[in-house]
């Protein structure tokens, strides 16, 4: 789990000592992953997701669901400029000044774009120094060997195309060699590269269930599940069908492995990570 009491108690020491109008305004941030989203609140995260983490919030108007294209490279005007406007519209519109961030899947690698280069847009310094820290679900931090599959065009991609899409720059971009590359020169938070500058959480999915007769398996869409049981062939053992754990916790620090944490010791597949599954909801909610 994560290990900031100790920040978090010298905040509030500070807090505690400074005259009223120094207390912050919390706000949350949901980034979701590949695709262009136009609702993402109803197609990505679905409102039970969503009105669940909203009631950590102080005030509850203070959530924004990011909706961007998310099929261009991470650092595209339709992508990282599109979160950018997004995020930085959001913080002053409502004047948030403590933002926690929860992305997903490759909105993960959107946000840490923007987190690793601060010179890129002049938005960008005012979204950091707003950033809390960023709860990061499934993150494809080293890409994933099914982008690498698509971009390959072999027969493997009319399986895959549900969950990832075909061949756009999104998926070029999570090949496994390209992420290799942008880790080693664009972005921060990876083995051996400087740290970023907020704190970047890990929640890791170990496995993908899929039985029939398993309650469980039903939770954020049985047939979703199938599929990533199929995908998940291509993986390591460790793998949410969608992406090696290697991968999720590439970039940042570990928060914690699914069945470490969640009700029942579930694994999180790729598709539950973003949904109301074993108590995933309460665990973000109440890290507001």
């Amino acid at each position: 789990m994560k290990t900031r009491n100790i920040p978090l108690l010298a905040a509030l020491l500070v807090v505690l000592c400074a005259p009223l109008p120094a207390f912050a305004a919390t706000g949350v941030a949901l980034v979701h992953g590949t695709g262009n989203q136009s609702d993402a609140y109803n197609d990505y995260w679905k409102s039970g997701m969503v009105e669940s983490i909203r009631q950590g919030l102080p005030s509850s108007s203070n959530m924004l669901v990011v909706n961007c294209d998310f099929e261009q490279y991470m650092w595209d005007d339709a992508a990282a400029g599109c979160l950018a406007t997004q995020l930085h519209n959001f913080i002053n519109s409502m004047n948030i000044d403590d933002l926690v961030v929860i992305t997903h899947s490759n909105g993960g690698n959107v946000m840490r774009w923007i987190l690793s280069n601060p010179t890129w847009d002049s938005r960008y310094p005012a979204i950091i120094d707003s950033i809390r820290w960023v709860d990061v679900l499934a993150a494809s931090s080293a890409g994933t060997p099914l982008a690498d599959a698509v971009m390959a065009g072999n027969v493997f991609e009319a399986s895959v195309g549900w969950l990832l899409g075909y061949q756009n720059d999104a998926v070029r971009m999570q090949q496994t060699s390209w992420m290799a590359h942008y880790n080693d020169t664009w972005l921060l938070g990876t083995s051996g590269r400087p740290s970023l500058p907020v704190g970047f959480w890990n929640v890791v999915g170990s496995d993908v269930e899929s039985a029939v007769w398993d309650p469980d398996s039903y939770c954020g869409g049985y047939t979703e599940n199938v599929g990533l049981e199929i995908t998940q062939e291509w993986l390591d053992s460790c793998s949410d069908g969608f992406l090696n754990c290697s991968s999720q916790n590439a970039a940042g620090s570990l928060w914690f492995y699914d069945t470490s944490a969640t009700a029942g010791g579930e694994p999180l597949s790729h598709n539950q990570s973003r949904r109301k599954c074993f108590n995933l909801d309460v665990i973000l909610r109440n890290d507001i």
